[in-house]
């Protein structure tokens, strides 16, 4: 892992050698930058077939661009450096203290948001795509029709995924010992589990029918992700091409 972790603060691969400046984008960035794309291309296209009434298409874009981009955010906690995000402080911007202070820092803060939020959403659609699908003549459709969870069983649900955070969490420490870092991690991913459902009780109040809530959610979540493609890729073009500073 360790070897792993230096290997993405190398120099990177996405024409950001600058003749003109002494620093460039890390290889974890440059992945980062490029993963992102190739989500929202898969969200994008995803959405069209889904337009087009092309469902199973339209499932397994988005299925296999959430799953994907779960475990491609999972690496980033873990490694640390896979993101436009790892730099430190003002050293990794090169530009000006008030254009860092005023532009830089509330869209890096803006995108960090739309990043917790994509991370909710990714997971409570997956969930919410399954629950609200059924099969006619061998078809995915939605079920018109009410769907919701019981308050016990959203305890019950909950309850379960934390203990295995948790006990994922215990491992982890086992192996490679404490730090506040990886307890904040496993914390973090607690609590997106539990507003994951949190969300689920509210929504399913104001949209209980199954396909209206689907299709709701579904076009609010495509904004969500297009929105942080924009804010992830100027934030990158700022960090590592416009103004690129010291890093790594």
């Amino acid at each position: 892992m360790y070897e792993l972790a230096e290997w993405l603060r190398e120099p990177g691969f996405v024409g950001t050698y600058a003749t003109f400046v002494d620093s460039h984008a890390t290889m974890g960035a440059d992945i980062s930058q490029l993963m992102a794309t190739v989500f929202t291309t898969l969200f994008i296209v995803g959405w069209i077939q889904a337009k087009k009434h092309k469902t199973d298409h339209h499932h397994w874009l988005m299925f296999g661009g959430m799953v994907a981009m779960l475990a491609f955010f999972i690496s980033y906690y873990l490694f640390r450096n896979l993101g436009v995000l790892a730099f430190e402080g003002k050293e990794g911007f090169g530009g000006s203290q008030a254009l860092y202070d005023n532009v830089f820092i509330p869209l890096l803060t803006f995108h960090i948001f739309l990043v917790v939020i994509g991370l909710i959403m990714a997971i409570y659609m997956l969930v919410l795509g399954f629950r609200s699908q059924t099969f006619v003549e061998g078809r995915r459709v939605l079920k018109d029709a009410l769907l919701q969870t019981s308050g016990r069983r959203i305890v019950t649900i909950l309850g379960s995924l934390t203990g295995l955070v948790m006990l994922f969490f215990l491992s982890r420490v086992m192996t490679s010992g404490f730090s506040l870092g990886k307890l904040s991690v496993y914390v973090g991913l607690a609590l997106i589990i539990a507003m994951v459902f949190g969300i689920e009780i509210l929504i399913q109040r104001i949209w209980p029918n199954g396909a209206r809530r689907h299709r709701v959610l579904g076009r609010f979540t495509m904004v969500i992700y297009c929105v942080l493609f924009v804010t992830g890729t100027a934030t990158y073009t700022m960090l590592y091409i416009l103004y690129p500073g010291k890093i790594g």
